[in-house]
């Protein structure tokens, strides 16, 4: 009877610590895919980003908290193409989690399954911070979103097979509502075609290209370059002969060159929250394009 009885207690103790049982670790390298991960995982899942809307994802420190959080991921939720090269790798070998590395399940790059824009055809040092892969800045584009929700559900349904149903059902309401949401987003954004813009850094591309707009010059002189008085001036005797609507900027980037140039070329200074968490009405990736339209379609009245 001993032996049943501790065979039985060893069964419900291998169910209770069984995955189907439990919470699925999911770290994210940015809060857009922390948001996209709660919304296919729901109660199956913790989720936490490795980065803040009010943080440069490209560069970020290894703090031994974030480590921590690193070894204890079962799936790991990246931009790749280069975008977090400067501190994911050493994040990845100090947390010696064998899951999440490239190349295994618990590993995914969203960057991985869109279409890529400004892939440059060769690199040099020369040419400032551009990524050999191309712009990394892929979640403005609120199509991208959708694509790497379809590749993470099955990705996640690989990981927590007993679970695949529930993420399944929570991907398909997930879809029908932004599937809704980009036909009136497209909608109201029909006054913000052909808008020319000039934009601090070039992570905007992946916006401008969805809407249709232009982008006519930089505050930046290079890619992660700061901008110089001496550029800045001349970007405002280019203005004078192509006119730009607004200037945009990030949340997380200074305020100081956007509202320079606006004051002197005499347009308005826009700040966009760039990912979740960007502005207080950015709480979920459906806010994020929300108040993101919203800001652009003032500005250019």
């Amino acid at each position: 009877m001993k032996k049943i009885l501790f065979g039985l207690i060893a069964a419900l103790a291998a169910i209770v610590a069984s995955p189907a049982f439990a919470t699925v670790n999911i770290l994210a390298c940015e809060p857009e895919w922390a948001s996209l991960a709660t919304e296919i995982g729901g109660d199956k899942v913790k989720v936490s980003s490795a980065t803040t809307a009010m943080q440069d994802p490209h560069r970020i420190e290894a703090r031994p908290s974030l480590i921590a959080r690193t070894r204890n991921a079962d799936l790991l939720v990246c931009t790749g193409l280069e975008l977090e090269t400067g501190w994911l790798p050493v994040l990845l070998q100090q947390s010696g989690n064998a899951r999440i590395m490239p190349g295994q399940p618990g590993y995914f790059e969203a960057g991985s399954v869109v279409p890529r824009l400004e892939v440059p055809t060769h690199v040099d040092r020369s040419q400032g911070d551009v990524h050999a892969s191309g712009n990394p800045h892929i979640q403005q584009d609120p199509r991208n979103i959708a694509r790497v929700a379809d590749a993470l559900v099955k990705r996640l349904s690989e990981i927590d097979s007993p679970n695949a149903a529930f993420y399944q059902s929570r991907y398909k309401d997930f879809s029908g509502r932004w599937t809704v949401a980009m036909k009136k987003w497209e909608q109201q954004a029909a006054p913000l075609k052909g808008t020319p813009v000039v934009v601090h850094h070039k992570n905007m591309i992946y916006l401008l290209s969805w809407l249709g707009m232009r982008e006519v010059g930089t505050l930046e002189p290079k890619p992660g370059v700061e901008p110089s008085a001496a550029h800045l001036s001349e970007l405002v005797a280019q203005l004078q002969r192509q006119p730009a609507k607004m200037v945009i900027r990030a949340a997380y980037q200074d305020a100081r060159p956007s509202q320079w140039l606006a004051e002197h070329a005499h347009i308005p200074a826009v700040t966009l929250p760039f990912t979740v968490g960007g502005s207080d009405a950015a709480k979920d990736l459906f806010g994020l394009f929300d108040d993101s339209l919203r800001r652009l379609l003032e500005a250019s009245k």
